[in-house]
């Protein structure tokens, strides 16, 4: 058995949790399996690769979301792609390999960023991985136009006296949804003519919310592609929301 297989097999005897009801608690939960320091793999497969995986990051180990979003993902063969909280950087490598000419990852958490860089070199593409720290577009230049716009987003709603205690902890928390509202006021100015957007989602998030915000910015929110599955042993369903012009 590979290791890839290996890996999923252990996703699929996770026992999930009813802990749908709770977010908090699920993000606490999800924070403390991604940090953990025994049992971590310094290296995992996905999509048929091989990929570093540093301490402190978030660890597409434990979850099925970055597998199912970049095997999703429409990459524009040719154009221009950012991604926003890049993690270990197998999105972004991976769209650089699927044929991206300009990629840009963008990761607010120091150990992501230098994750992404390794994973770049790993495979051979990081001439054309551009790696930023920032929050969301902060370090996006004006007058940059991207074909393809994509965030694994932060989803559990985080009430607005939350403190963020570790960088970790802004993998799975945004507080009082202050980053969603940013990525769908924003990301639409640095779309080309053409341009795509997309949000990686799940049901610990507040989708609700998300609509509201949406409508209140003329947007139009539609899944682009759903499954069922688990994080870290979580029951979820995961979708691939396209964010359109309403």
């Amino acid at each position: 058995m590979t290791l890839e297989q290996r890996q999923e097999a252990g996703r699929r005897q996770a026992v999930r949790r009813g802990t749908g009801d709770d977010p908090m608690a699920a993000g606490a939960a999800l924070r403390r399996a991604h940090g953990a320091v025994q049992g971590r793999p310094g290296e995992f497969a996905l999509g048929g690769r091989t990929w570093t995986l540093l301490p402190g990051v978030f660890a597409p180990v434990h979850t099925m979301s970055t597998r199912l979003f970049t095997g999703w993902l429409p990459y524009p063969a040719g154009g221009s792609f950012l991604e926003i909280g890049s993690g270990a950087g197998v999105t972004a490598v991976t769209a650089a390999l699927s044929g991206c000419a300009h990629v840009t990852a963008v990761d607010i958490a120091v150990a992501a960023v230098a994750n992404t860089e390794v994973n770049a070199q790993r495979h051979g593409v990081a001439g054309r991985v551009r790696v930023l720290k920032g929050d969301l577009f902060d370090e996006i230049g004006p007058d940059e136009r991207f074909d393809l716009i994509y965030w694994n987003s932060n989803v559990i709603d985080a009430p607005a006296e939350f403190e963020y205690l570790d960088e970790l902890q802004w993998a799975f928390f945004d507080r009082d949804y202050a980053a969603h509202r940013r990525y769908l006021s924003q990301g639409p100015e640095l779309l080309a003519p053409g341009g795509r957007m997309f949000l990686g989602f799940n049901t610990l998030g507040n989708r609700d919310r998300l609509l509201v915000m949406a409508d209140e910015l003329g947007l139009e929110v539609r899944t682009y592609r759903r499954q069922s599955g688990a994080l870290s042993g979580i029951g979820v369903e995961l979708s691939l929301l396209e964010i359109t012009a309403g």
